[in-house]
């Protein structure tokens, strides 16, 4: 037979773990309000399809300790709207093995009317610098041969590569909730323009004609192919005849204002350098910096708004 004092006691340890867990799952519902870096979660299922269709096996990655809080410090230092938008916007973060590109934005199942999205990134991506990323990312703009004495790498600082991918990744999210671009249903569709894309683009894939180059047309964000590295002073000298701060802007108008932003951020914000230097012979031949250039300077008022506490 159980004594009383026995039994009080017990009732007293139940008592104190009930609310215990429910402080707890106080605290978990508060963080994942307040916090969005703390929704990280398997990949949506149509994520891993997309994948699985191109003849890939993509995997959930289980983030380390050091990883979560790299995702944690790259969310501190996204701008106030940023915050804002993230916080009612974002329903998960995930990370993948076996994922062929960086990253990808995703639409997800809306609540209550709300848009809702998630982000995968590729997991590699946490133990890399911006640096180290930017110039992987570049010379995939290029046909290297082993023989080659050009170089291309970008200049971009040692912070986290995690911060300027997520910081490309978020706009999306702040463009599809703010309609700075338009949204057509296809890319040939003919729309009203917005404040941002006017006098820059014609189509949501097709720049204005005053920047349409065939130098730059044959680069892979234009083409899809690479082009020869030999070509890569050129291609730097034609696009710093335009208001894009990279190729991948070129891309497309969603990826112009995700580009724009983010090297803006990186470079007015947060102090860091963001410059593209092709070498031959270890001599340096042609320096692009996008923020230099009078035609990206003259388009970056309208982030003022990303700013507004």
């Amino acid at each position: 037979m159980i004594s009383k004092s026995a039994l009080t006691r017990s009732i007293s340890v139940l008592i104190m773990f009930f609310f215990s867990a429910i402080t707890l799952a106080q605290n978990l519902a508060s963080d994942y309000m307040n916090n969005p870096s703390q929704r990280i979660q398997i990949a949506p299922e149509s994520v891993f399809e997309s994948f699985r269709e191109a003849g890939l096996k993509p995997t959930n990655h289980e983030l380390t300790t050091t990883q979560k809080q790299k995702v944690f410090h790259a969310f501190t230092l996204l701008p106030p709207l940023y915050q804002r938008i993230l916080k009612l916007h974002l329903q998960s973060l995930s990370f993948m093995d076996n994922m062929p590109n960086t990253a990808l934005t995703s639409p997800v199942d809306s609540v209550g009317g709300t848009k809702m999205f998630n982000i995968t990134f590729r997991a590699g991506l946490l133990d890399e610098t911006i640096s180290q990323w930017a110039t992987w990312k570049e010379n995939s703009c290029y046909k290297v041969t082993d023989s080659s004495n050009f170089q291309v790498y970008v200049e971009a600082g040692n912070m986290d590569a995690i911060l300027y991918v997520l910081m490309h990744e978020a706009t999306h999210i702040v463009d599809a909730v703010m309609n700075i671009t338009p949204h057509p249903d296809n890319a040939n569709e003919i729309v009203d323009l917005t404040q941002y894309t006017t006098d820059i683009w014609r189509l949501s894939n097709l720049p204005d004609k005053r920047y349409i180059d065939p130098i730059l047309e044959q680069t892979r964000f234009r083409s899809g192919k690479p082009v020869p590295i030999n070509l890569a002073s050129e291609v730097y000298r034609k696009l710093a005849e335009t208001p894009f701060p990279s190729l991948y802007a070129m891309s497309a108008w969603f990826e112009d204002i995700a580009e724009l932003a983010t090297i803006y951020h990186l470079t007015s914000k947060l102090n860091q350098p963001y410059h593209v230097v092709v070498t031959k012979d270890n001599t340096e031949l042609v320096r692009f910096e996008p923020m230099l250039n009078t035609l990206v300077k003259q388009r970056l008022e309208q982030l003022a708004t990303f700013y507004e506490k």
